[in-house]
């Protein structure tokens, strides 16, 4: 059997790619249930697994992520919730349509999912976009929303002197690119930083064939589309906002703390020596703050 950190040096590889964790025991536990379904004529892949007479909690990975982002927290929650888990579309094994992608794409193709499950209530946790996605979701279906999780969310609006030709590295295309990402992204160098991660990232993210969705999102984000800027007022309900201390891609102190002033009902919790993905890089901690909220009366 694998040990942790190994387990988790295979996850965080796959982060940028559409590729599933299938040569070890708990990773194949931690995806288990693997199921799709058809949302507007596309194929959804998704996993449903854990106790299906308990609360449901909804992961939502981000830009370029798939379901195996989580891969690390589904055992942890399995026991005591039941755990949905999608390759929301154009990203993983979901289909990849050439459609013109917004977030609001999403939240609809959410809502669908979650009405053909016959499932009426959810708390849903979302990384990154995941977030985004998430609180979008709140917004317009605010009954449906029990509790929500932002994780290193993103969602604000761009500065108007922001370098717009930044947006470019979200979809890397060189060496490069794929470094300054991964810089931004992680904290930890010595899992990411070094010369194989950073080949064998480009070629995962060249594997994932999602280029077309995340320029297309890219663009939305250009346009502003589906910003929520002045509207997270109306998110009444309790919400947990996780973020890594060293998160160079939506930084604390312009996203995270943002999300604690704006939110009526919310606490920031900071994960020391993390980045922008908390669930992998710090998954120990991350699971235990998880649970405690979910758990919190």
């Amino acid at each position: 059997m694998l040990n942790f950190y190994k387990l988790t040096r295979i996850v965080v590889m796959l982060i940028f790619c559409g590729l599933y964790v299938t040569a070890n025991t708990n990773a194949q536990t931690a995806l288990a249930s693997e199921k799709t379904m058809t949302i507007y004529g596309a194929k959804i892949h998704y996993t449903d697994t854990g106790n299906t007479d308990a609360p449901v909690v909804v992961l939502l990975h981000g830009l370029g992520g798939n379901a195996a982002n989580w891969a690390l927290n589904v055992p942890a929650l399995k026991e005591n919730y039941r755990v949905i888990v999608p390759d929301q579309i154009g990203f993983g094994r979901s289909d990849k349509p050439f459609i013109n992608y917004r977030i609001a794409t999403y939240v609809d193709f959410l809502d669908r999912m979650l009405r053909d499950l016959k499932i009426e209530q959810a708390t849903f946790v979302g990384n990154s976009m995941g977030g985004w996605v998430a609180a979008r979701y709140a917004l317009a279906h605010p009954a449906k929303v029990q509790r929500l999780v932002l994780v290193d969310a993103a969602g604000f609006a761009l500065p108007k002197d922001a370098d717009l030709r930044e947006l470019s590295r979200l979809n890397p295309a060189t060496l490069e690119d794929m470094r300054q990402i991964n810089r931004l992204v992680f904290h930890n160098r010595q899992l990411f930083g070094t010369d194989a991660a950073i080949e064998f990232g480009l070629a995962s993210r060249i594997a994932a064939g999602d280029g077309y969705t995340i320029f297309q999102l890219v663009e939305s984000i250009k346009r502003g589309d589906d910003m929520l800027d002045g509207q997270l007022k109306n998110i009444t309900q309790p919400t947990l906002i996780i973020w890594g201390r060293q998160d160079g891609l939506t930084p604390l102190a312009i996203y995270g703390e943002r999300f604690k002033r704006e939110l009526p009902n919310a606490q920031l919790v900071v994960i020391e020596d993390c980045g922008h993905v908390p669930q992998v890089e710090k998954a120990a901690e991350f699971n235990a703050t998880l649970i405690r909220f979910l758990s919190a009366r």
